[in-house]
């Protein structure tokens, strides 16, 4: 099937701020980082087509955008990379922010490498969602026409719009439906192709003793999902398909298996965008499953985010884990 692979979601603007701590704030104590570097990327929905672009060529992102600095140079930062079918979103563009650090004042790495950036804080910030508003036409054409589509869902608003979920709900038996879901979003519709929980989110959903693959079953079950795989980070993935006995568990090869300590910001996203591609291209959900697990392996092994090489920040600060000086803005040190 021809057209092209949709992700909808809710857009972040994420920024990551690296540099050294060599000393401590003499009135908090907390570590003060010395810039040296720090770009900006799209995250959530907007880092989910970015990386489905490697996989499956043209890629239209649904999502909101505020009318602020942030949103606009998120639009910056996607121009040429995806087509973009925006939606209306009031407030102001949600930004997360890591500010990253080497030195003998940040936090210990945990595999204790000494030369490996390491996340002093977060800061969030921004408050746009979407509400329940009609939809653009420009929207219902861009599903009407996809060969597969990715729900990224972020907590935002985006996965809960009830246009959004009926434009879902006439596509699921024609192309491939992933949802990759989130602990402050709605329930998948009902379904979907292949629902991507992460461990701790298969967590809090399916208590008790039982396996990942006990609780892959049970949200198949709840969520009436065709198919579910649990994410297990460098234990590959757990699937279950409805209708079959049995669980499949997928490792990742030794050779690409890395250890604690590094970064796994995005291997999510990698994980459902490269499922979404296969599914488009034909492959079973097992074999696509197989294709996301080593996919999303090569993305943490070769740097997660940090390979991505978007736009970069000016570096002449010195940031004391400090917090935008307004929410409506991107990180006011730039």
């Amino acid at each position: 099937m021809t057209g092209p692979l949709v992700v909808v979601g809710d857009v972040l603007l994420d920024s990551d701020i690296e540099g050294r701590a060599d000393r401590r704030s003499p009135d908090a104590g907390v570590p003060v980082v010395d810039v040296r570097t720090g770009i900006w990327r799209p995250g959530g929905a907007g880092l989910a087509a970015l990386l489905a672009a490697r996989d499956a060529g043209e890629v239209v992102l649904v999502g909101g955008f505020g009318d602020d600095e942030a949103g606009h140079r998120l639009r910056r930062l996607l121009a040429g990379r995806v087509r973009v079918a925006p939606l209306p979103m009031p407030g102001t563009t949600v930004c997360k922010q890591r500010i990253r650090a080497v030195g003998p004042c940040a936090p210990v790495a945990a595999d204790g490498a000494a030369d490996r950036p390491v996340s002093v804080v977060r800061v969030d910030s921004g408050d746009g969602r979407i509400g329940h508003g009609p939809l653009p036409d420009e929207v219902e054409a861009e599903f009407g026409c996809a060969r597969a589509i990715l729900v990224a869902d972020y907590g935002h608003g985006v996965a809960a719009h009830p246009g959004i979920r009926a434009l879902l709900g006439r596509r699921l038996h024609d192309i491939p439906v992933v949802w990759d879901p989130h602990p402050r979003g709605p329930a998948p519709v009902a379904g979907a192709s292949l629902v991507t929980p992460n461990r701790d989110e298969a967590a809090s959903l399916v208590g008790g003793d039982g396996g990942f693959g006990d609780r892959a079953r049970e949200l198949s079950r709840r969520w009436s999902a065709r198919a579910v795989a649990v994410t297990l980070g460098a234990e590959g993935a757990v699937l279950y398909r409805r209708g079959t006995k049995g669980t499949v568990a997928v490792g990742i090869s030794p050779d690409l298996r890395c250890g604690e300590g590094y970064d796994v910001c995005g291997a999510g996203d990698r994980f459902a965008a490269a499922a979404t591609a296969a599914l488009a291209s034909g492959d079973s959900v097992t074999n696509a499953v197989r294709r996301a697990v080593d996919v999303a392996a090569r993305f943490v092994r070769d740097g997660a985010v940090s390979s991505l090489g978007m736009g970069e920040m000016r570096a002449d600060r010195t940031v004391v884990a400090a917090a935008p000086s307004r929410a409506a803005d991107p990180p006011s040190w730039v």
